[in-house]
């Protein structure tokens, strides 16, 4: 009798596998990519490696809910419209508005202090309330952990911008020691320093005589050769006593921007007004430095005699005629 061929047990579907989740750092830096676009800045290489970074670091919003995440990025984008909005009566409506959302919302504080106060004593107390807000909103442990590629998350922003809008509104008071102490801050948690603060800080240790702080300062930005750094560079060496290094770094300086030497020995008037833009070499690149470096000068006037010396030496040596040479016969 023929075997019966024997029945094949159903095949077993093979079970669905659970999706899975997200890598929360990687997330997290598609996140600050995301925003640094919607920013709408070129994007640069550095940038590439501060996102990067954060893949082993966390987020300022990693103890938040979804919801209070979102609260914060809405009123951080009604802050964007606060700074840039036409008249004072809606950027304080905006403003408001961002922060009934975050308390701790940066930007929405700076904008308020900005409208709200009428002298530079206020809006320092002000400022330095939004930049307590900053650093609540990005906790201790983020401040930490991110050290050294601050400016590369896009979360950071509004607290550098305040901390750096405070320490000029300091320095332009007098209260240079504070202003130094938050510049440094800046350059501690970004030493990449995208907002420049290297120039106006390295103008306040040369006027407060703090030769070291000056001497690490342009140890550390040794491959910027921009007037600022160039000249600071001529005055450093004037104070530690080196003349002939001084000289030396005068010449460079001259032909980084040959403007500079005649605002500081008062051949040139002080424009009324900050230039928009520059390039270099221009005379409205040398009024920037100006701006940096003249009380430093100021503070030193026998290196700005000093300077009005080689001028004076350089525009005799100009106009003596050469002598004419002398053929062998």
């Amino acid at each position: 009798m023929p075997r019966k061929p024997a029945k094949k047990s159903p095949a077993k579907k093979p079970s669905a596998k659970k999706k899975s989740e997200p890598n929360p750092q990687i997330a997290a830096a598609m996140c600050q990519m995301e925003k640094l676009m919607a920013t709408g800045e070129l994007i640069t290489q550095k940038d590439m490696e501060d996102i990067l970074a954060t893949l082993h670091g966390r987020s300022a919003g990693d103890e938040l809910s979804d919801e209070e995440v979102d609260a914060r990025d809405q009123a951080q984008q009604i802050a964007f419209d606060a700074m840039e909005a036409k008249t004072e009566a809606q950027a304080l409506k905006l403003a408001r508005r961002a922060l009934k959302l975050d308390p701790d919302c940066v930007d929405a504080l700076v904008v308020l202090a900005r409208i709200e106060t009428d002298s530079p004593r206020q809006l320092i107390k002000r400022l330095q309330q939004a930049v307590a807000a900053g650093e609540r909103s990005l906790g201790a442990t983020f401040i930490r952990e991110n050290k050294g590629y601050f400016w590369g998350l896009t979360e950071t922003r509004p607290y550098m911008r305040a901390l750096a809008q405070l320490a000029g509104l300091m320095q332009g008071v007098g209260l240079n020691a504070d202003a130094i102490k938050n510049y440094e801050k800046m350059i501690e948690l970004n030493p990449d320093d995208n907002q420049g603060v290297r120039d106006p800080l390295l103008g306040l240790y040369l006027a407060t005589g703090n030769l070291d702080g000056a001497r690490r300062l342009l140890k550390d930005y040794k491959e910027d050769g921009s007037a600022n750094i160039v000249w600071a560079r001529v005055l450093y060496l004037f104070l530690t006593g080196d003349k002939p290094g001084a000289a030396s770094a005068l010449e460079i300086a001259r032909t980084e921007n040959r403007f500079v030497e005649l605002y500081f020995t008062g051949q040139r008037r002080i424009p009324k007004a900050m230039p928009e833009m520059y390039s270099p070499g221009s005379e409205e690149e040398a009024v920037l430095v100006l701006d940096h470096m003249s009380f430093a000068w100021a503070e030193h006037k026998e290196a700005v005699f000093w300077l009005m010396d080689q001028l004076k030496e350089t525009i005799v040596q100009k106009k003596t005629p050469m002598k004419p040479k002398k053929w062998l016969q």
